[in-house]
């Protein structure tokens, strides 16, 4: 619901109006103190092995069909890459690389062998590269993985920052209930998958997943065996520490007054991540205070402060708006003019 709070600051010469958010935010009513702001709230994905079939070249496959001709039940994986350097915010460009075996637990670029005696040296199925979009994410098309002796149903992972360093390798596991995708697909034999659970490693058992005591390598697995399935899944890595600007950007946006220059009224316009204190002022260019506008509280989301001219003369003036939040203090200064 919209509200409007109508104010006059002391002096008597500036009037001041405050549109709260049409649209709220999410909220973490948990309050931090300053020696916090830098810190995180989530863990470290589990570092694993890349196991005996790592891509060879992943740089050659950045696509988001990996497909690759393989047959079987139609599978969209969706990964969000977040930075638990910069209070667990999504990872943006980071380069992810995955990886799984076919229907059958085969995997492509090696075989010939006594681990996997079916030759697939030569060709890339169920292979891929992507990059995260602003929110961290990528989503590859695929076909749900088999298994193999040994193993429970996973997918393998690889991050890497914007440069290409590696900052995790990890593996994603499935969920074996009676009435999962795994068993339901390994079902399936119209799909080609007709090895059923017999002999079937589960993750209580696997030498990768046994010891995932919280559930932190475990996708989310939806949909149906007509339909195919999507699994979703975070990951949770080392990746650039936040700096300040970079955790000043994170709170709030702070947008130039519109008009500028203006007569009788501006619009300042003022986005909040957080329910924060928010204290107006306005100064003259020798920066004298004229005047505390505005001090009070302002919910989540976009906002609207609009400044009457009343009796401010023509010329210049900056107004410095701060808030202090969860997160700590910010202030942001911009200039205006009032003819």
């Amino acid at each position: 619901m919209e509200r409007k709070a109508f104010l006059r600051n002391s002096m008597g010469f500036l009037g001041l109006a405050v549109t709260a958010p049409s649209v709220l935010r999410g909220i973490n009513a948990k309050t931090e103190s300053e020696s916090e702001i830098l810190t995180d709230n989530c863990t470290l994905s589990p570092s694993e092995t890349a196991g005996p079939f790592p891509t060879i070249t992943p740089s050659n496959w950045e696509r988001i069909d990996i497909t690759d001709g393989r047959t079987g039940v139609p599978f969209t994986i969706n990964i969000n890459i977040m930075n638990k350097n910069a209070n667990c915010t999504a990872l943006a460009d980071a380069i992810v690389d995955i990886w799984h075996c076919d229907k059958d637990g085969n995997y492509s670029e090696y075989g010939g062998s006594g681990m996997q005696p079916t030759n697939y040296t030569s060709v890339h199925f169920l292979r891929g590269r992507q990059v995260t979009n602003a929110n961290g994410q990528v989503g590859f098309t695929s076909i749900f993985p088999g298994w193999y002796t040994g193993r429970a149903t996973h997918i393998h992972v690889h991050v890497y920052n914007a440069s290409g360093t590696s900052l995790l390798i990890t593996q994603i596991s499935f969920p074996e209930s009676a009435d999962s995708a795994v068993v339901a697909v390994n079902s399936a034999t119209a799909y080609g998958y007709t090895k059923g659970m017999n002999g079937y490693t589960y993750n209580d058992d696997d030498n990768v997943f046994s010891d995932d005591t919280n559930g932190a390598e475990l996708g989310t697995v939806s949909g149906s065996i007509e339909s195919g399935y999507t699994l979703e899944h975070t990951i949770y890595v080392n990746g650039p520490t936040l700096s300040v600007g970079s955790l000043s950007k994170a709170q709030y946006k702070l947008e130039q007054n519109y008009p500028n220059p203006f007569t009788d009224a501006t619009t300042l316009p003022l986005n909040l991540e957080y329910d924060s204190e928010v204290n107006v002022s306005v100064y003259d260019l020798t920066g004298r205070k004229i005047a505390t506008a505005y001090s009070g509280g302002m919910s989540a989301g976009a906002n609207t402060i609009t400044l009457n001219r009343n009796n401010l003369s023509g010329g210049y003036y900056l107004y410095k708006v701060s808030i202090i939040n969860q997160n700590g203090s910010f202030e942001e200064s911009k200039k205006m003019l009032v003819k």
